[in-house]
């Protein structure tokens, strides 16, 4: 069996592989997380490897090593990480009593094999007031994730069509999958 090698250091990345795989390494590159692609699909698996790929390149050949990245899609804007409190509470107000994609691209990477696959999930949310916005945002919980929001610790989800997981960002299911063909393999 090959050894699991996490590219990430998000807690919910960890909590979510933990479940899966509970015995596995973390080794994170430091990579630029910007991608000059503009279809979000193509765009979360390409900084999926960029994270992916220098982390295999200096490990062992008997290895997986998974990177994965997540966004927000809003009428056709790409939401990341806020910048500032400021740009979280408006990524908060837009999303607001509407619906989103999250998209999350994976990539498994070995020295034999490179394996890519994105995940969206629709999510609806409830109408936000002010002040719901404010006190969310005075927590910093919004200052690391894309869409400015936690789906386990906000409470704004009304509805996910798709995978919950996938809006944490690790879709469990997929790479549960993934990684079986992976590992595997001779």
């Amino acid at each position: 069996m090959k050894k699991i090698i996490l590219a990430s250091t998000s807690p919910r990345r960890k909590e979510l592989l933990t479940q899966i795989i509970p015995d596995y390494e973390i080794c994170v590159s430091k990579c630029d997380e910007v991608s000059d692609k503009k279809i979000p699909s193509e765009m979360v698996m390409d900084i999926a490897a960029k994270k992916a790929l220098p982390v295999l390149a200096i490990k062992d050949d008997n290895c997986v090593v998974i990177g994965a990245d997540t966004v927000v899609v809003h009428k056709g804007k790409v939401l990341g990480k806020p910048i500032d409190k400021a740009e979280a509470a408006d990524m908060l107000l837009r999303l607001s009593n509407d619906t989103h994609t999250v998209y999350t691209g994976v990539c498994l990477a070995t020295k034999e094999r490179v394996d890519m696959f994105f995940v969206s999930s629709k999510v609806i949310f409830h109408e936000l007031t002010e002040d719901m916005i404010k006190s969310y945002v005075a927590t910093g919980s919004p200052m690391d994730k894309a869409g400015a929001y936690g789906i386990q610790d906000s409470g704004f989800v009304k509805e996910i069509i798709g995978s919950y997981t996938n809006v944490m960002g690790l879709p469990v299911e997929e790479i549960t999958e993934h990684l079986k063909k992976l590992t595997e393999e001779k």
